[in-house]
């Protein structure tokens, strides 16, 4: 790291058609985008040109509400959440198309295997030159289980149990090469140096390792490392691993409380608060001005249909049935969640405020339960301004309501004025992710090792 000014950090979200519920209805919508590369592309490329860190992708390996479905609700129809591209695949082809910003993708600990991410993420850091990241998950979509021959989703404590086995394997294999250990010497016919390469031999609760890894290190030392939990479980893990950290507060009072308790916890695992960013999701409706924003914004919500106000608060119920509940009637007592228990706590704080089905519906469709920032560019950097002056976060993960046109919005409006105020760059600071993002690059245990031996 250096002592550079302290700028913003801005990654953006990748979720086409968008974010927004109803956003694929949108007569400017490339409703295919979901499947659509270019649209990927496009905001790859896009976002690079308006100087962003980096590009951060969701994803689950199931459609999600799939039980909604066999249980006979055809609702589910209507919801732009069945498909979209594995963007652990996708990385590469952004990677050749674009130079310096960040390619993050969602992996998760509970579906996969430790040494497929790790070999998966250090060849996409390869290819990009030192630019990708890996977003550290357990799965909160429980549908995924069904996928993998299970027929319950494992249980949330277990979850991050294995998540912390599993990422402890992971950047140990990311370890596995010492930087020059792969000498290639031609003269002495000596390919690399047998010194120079490690075996993890992990043998754990849920995994058995030995490595090494047949990636050498790369070219940022290793991955960057996202995490999305805010559950007491998440926040534990992510002030162990975490090195950008996608939270959902809304209110700045909250989230300075969890940037605080999530950098004071990074202690422990002998980590400093700097090594950690944290980047809350927001949701902006830019307009010209503040009724042109409120307008557009006012235009998507009428968008959205009754179905669409359950099935987005559905998965997060704990199985109880909402359709059995009239829309302009309470929350009903919501049974514990095994998914999102962050999210799902949401939820429940609206239900205890007094608003019905519908209008906690409406607030989730559009916004998927992030911070909505309506107006002008000016409005909205005043708005970023305060919370980043105030510890309330070290950037933002910009969400679109629609695809293409709101990403358009974002850079040609809102970035140049965070850039006229000194609150972002104007050009890139380096070639990787870390340099951009201000990181230091990891040192290999083993090095570790080998320093404290040498100073007995």
């Amino acid at each position: 790291m250096t002592n550079r000014k302290r700028m913003m950090k801005l990654a953006a979200f990748s979720h086409p058609p968008g974010v927004h519920r109803a956003g694929w209805r949108h007569p400017e919508a490339a409703a295919d985008g979901d499947t659509d590369f270019s649209v990927y592309a496009h905001l790859a490329q896009t976002a690079e040109r308006g100087k962003m860190d980096a590009v951060f992708f969701q994803d689950s390996a199931a459609v999600s509400n799939c039980t909604a479905i066999l249980n006979g609700n055809r609702a589910r129809g209507q919801m732009p959440l069945a498909v979209n591209l594995e963007p652990a695949s996708v990385l590469p082809a952004l990677a050749v198309l674009t130079k310096n910003i960040g390619l993050i993708s969602t992996a998760t600990t509970t579906y996969n295997e430790p040494y497929h991410v790790a070999r998966r993420f250090a060849t996409i850091d390869h290819i990009s030159g030192g630019r990708a990241g890996w977003n550290l998950v357990t799965s909160q979509v429980e549908d995924e289980s069904w996928n993998f021959g299970l027929e319950k989703h494992v249980e949330h404590a277990l979850r991050y149990e294995r998540a912390t086995e599993f990422y402890d394997i992971v950047v140990g294999l990311w370890d596995s090469w010492d930087a020059d250990g792969l000498c290639r010497d031609k003269e002495a016919g000596l390919y690399f140096d047998i010194d120079k390469v490690h075996f993890l031999n992990h043998r754990g609760k849920h995994f058995n390792v030995r490595g090494p890894l047949n990636i050498p290190r790369t070219p940022q030392g290793r991955p960057v490392v996202a995490q999305a939990g805010s559950s007491d479980a998440g926040r534990e893990l992510a002030a162990k691993s975490a090195e950008v950290i996608f939270t959902a507060q809304s209110v700045m009072e909250e989230s300075r409380a969890f940037m605080a308790d999530v950098k004071g916890r990074a202690d422990r695992y002998d980590r400093g608060p700097d090594d950690i960013k944290i980047l809350p999701g927001i949701l902006p409706m830019v307009g010209r001005t503040d009724t042109e924003a409120q307008d557009k914004y006012e235009e998507l919500q009428s968008l959205i249909t009754d179905d669409m106000c359950r099935m987005a608060l559905q998965r997060h119920t704990g199985g109880v049935d909402l359709s059995k509940y009239p829309l302009d009637g309470p929350l009903p007592e919501l049974l514990p969640s095994n998914a999102a228990k962050a999210r799902q706590q949401i939820l429940i704080e609206m239900g205890r405020k007094g608003m019905t089905i519908r209008q906690i519906g409406r607030f989730f469709c559009g916004s998927a339960g992030h911070n909505v920032m309506i107006g002008s560019p000016k409005t909205i950097a005043d708005r970023l301004e305060y919370w980043f002056h105030n510890e309330a976060a070290d950037g933002f993960t910009v969400m679109f309501p629609y695809m293409p046109g709101s990403v358009t919005d974002w850079v040609d409006m809102v970035i140049p004025e965070l850039q006229r105020r000194g609150l972002f760059r104007t050009e890139y600071e380096g070639r990787t992710l870390r340099d951009n993002l201000d990181l230091k690059v990891p040192e290999s245990r083993y090095a570790r090792v080998g320093k404290a031996a040498a100073a007995e």
